[in-house]
C-alpha cells in the first residue's frame, strides 16, 4: 500500500505564489507517475500537472505557463510551484500516484486527502 501526503496549501492573494508539497510512502515508486488535480467548489476533480519517473512533465492548459511541477525521486516527493495565482485557481488540491501517465483520474491507484488553496481577488 502507498500512502500519500500534501502539504503546503494555504490562503494567497491573486497574483501571489505558492508551492505545494507531496510525499508518498509505503513501496517502491520507481516507473511510477505522480500527478496533481484539483477539485473547485461545485466541480468535477479535474487533472492540473503530471510527471512521469523520468521527469517528463504534462500541464493543463488552464496552468501551463505558470505552474511548474517537479519531483525528487530519491524522496519520493513532487512539488507543484504555482505562479500568478488566479481566483480561480481556488481548489482543493490533490496528490495522486499511478503506472500509468495520464490526464485521466481512474489511472491512480493511490490518492492523498487534499490540501485547500484558496486565491483571494
Amino acid at each position: 500500500q502507498v500512502q500519500v501526503v500534501e502539504s503546503g496549501g494555504g490562503l494567497v492573494q491573486a497574483g501571489g505564489s505558492q508551492t505545494l508539497s507531496c510525499t508518498a510512502s509505503g513501496r517502491t515508486l520507481e516507473q511510477y507517475t505522480m500527478a496533481w488535480f484539483r477539485q473547485a467548489p461545485g466541480k468535477e476533480r479535474d487533472f492540473v500537472a503530471r510527471i512521469t519517473w523520468a521527469g517528463a512533465s504534462f500541464y493543463a492548459d488552464s496552468v501551463k505557463g505558470r505552474f511548474t511541477i517537479s519531483r525528487d525521486n530519491a524522496k519520493n516527493t513532487m512539488i507543484l510551484e504555482m505562479n500568478n495565482l488566479k481566483p480561480e485557481d481556488t481548489a482543493v488540491y490533490y496528490c495522486a500516484v499511478g503506472a500509468l501517465s495520464s490526464t485521466y483520474q481512474r489511472f491512480y491507484n493511490y490518492w492523498g486527502q487534499g490540501t485547500q488553496v484558496t486565491v483571494s481577488s
